[in-house]
């Protein structure tokens, strides 16, 4: 499987020598409040992320009603409701959404959501989504990925709670439909601990199903995202809040919004460590150069039509003039087509 190397979203390009795209994920940290939600928006704009992305669900297509929580759930909400009574409290309408939509637009950044059934996909993609990310929850959902790549839309991944034959099941299914996907890592827990983290995983994705890959972080505070750019990751997705104190099950394991403006930070200071890749001198590299790299020089008298040898020839600084020490063995062996002094720079052949 060869997926597209270049995917555009909105008016972003994602591609391996492209900057990473940045998603904070509002999720359901707005708790059905849309001024709270406005508020995110606000946020995420000014910490400087690509896009604020949001969920779209109607818990009676999503869950039966006696669903137990999941472990984090119990621990970050009331215990005395059901995982469906939660999500029920969630939910945000279509009308609510295309509202957050528009407010994305006055501001000037790109709205995504997580579509989790049927219905609410086929009104993202109504509405006019840029693309969909599909949650880890639905990795395994042969039948929904399909819907999904059908919309012909870029398609962005989460691949937690699954194992490597899981993921390649994936992928074979949405393959002949849409080419246009990214792959990230996840740990699905909220947070994870840090040997939970797993980046050398985008490596192994890369690898093996050669696609653009990138890493949906569930780590505490700005965590593991910088290092997973440094593997390769060309996605970065991360869970905030305005408040981690705020009642609802992911704001605990979310980051501030101090927080994602130093993730924003140290982000783009890793890919200006990580450069394009091509070794060359560096601009401030040139004068340095001159004045420390070696040239050759006669280390004796040598009168012209002699031999240039190991021994009548020398490395020395010599600011950058002559012929540079790395063709010594090119030089060796030549006749002088002039007389040379000791220590002249040799830079006639």
């Amino acid at each position: 499987m060869r997926f597209n190397r270049e995917i555009k979203i909105g008016n972003y390009t994602i591609s391996d020598s492209s900057s990473t795209f940045i998603v904070a994920e509002a999720g359901v940290n707005h708790n059905g409040d849309m001024t709270l939600a406005k508020k995110m928006i606000d946020t995420a704009v000014e910490a400087g992320v690509n896009a604020v992305k949001f969920q779209a669900f109607k818990a009676d297509n999503l869950i039966l009603k006696n669903v137990r929580k999941a472990p984090y759930q119990s621990v970050t909400t009331s215990s005395s409701e059901t995982q469906y009574e939660m999500l029920k409290r969630l939910e945000i309408t279509r009308v609510q959404t295309q509202e957050l939509m528009q407010y994305c637009k006055e501001k000037n950044i790109m709205f995504l959501s997580t579509p989790f059934e049927k219905a609410s996909l086929d009104e993202l993609d109504e509405m006019g989504v840029s693309a969909f990310k599909v949650a880890a929850t639905d990795l395994t959902n042969i039948q929904f990925l399909r819907q999904v790549a059908e919309k012909g839309k870029p398609i962005i991944l989460s691949a937690g709670m699954c194992y490597q034959e899981e993921v390649r099941r994936a992928l074979e299914a949405i393959y002949p439909i849409n080419r246009d996907v990214v792959l990230l890592q996840c740990t699905a827990n909220y947070p994870i601990r840090d040997t939970e983290a797993n980046v050398n995983v985008i490596r192994t994705f890369g690898d093996a199903f050669d696609v653009l890959v990138g890493y949906s972080d569930h780590t505490q505070g700005v965590g593991a995202s910088p290092f997973a750019v440094a593997v390769g990751a060309k996605v970065i997705e991360k869970h905030f809040t305005l408040d981690k104190n705020m009642e609802g099950p992911d704001h605990k394991a979310s980051v501030t919004p101090d927080e994602l403006k130093q993730l924003v930070t140290d982000i783009r200071r890793v890919e200006k460590y990580l450069g394009d890749g091509v070794k060359m001198p560096t601009c401030s590299e040139q004068m340095t150069r001159k004045s420390l790299q070696k040239c050759i020089v006669a280390s004796r008298k040598i009168c012209c039509g002699e031999q240039f040898t190991a021994e009548n020839i020398v490395a020395k600084r010599t600011n950058g003039e002559g012929i540079s020490a790395v063709y010594f063995d090119d030089i060796v062996g030549r006749e002088a087509v002039r007389d040379y002094k000791v220590d002249e720079i040799i830079d006639i052949l």
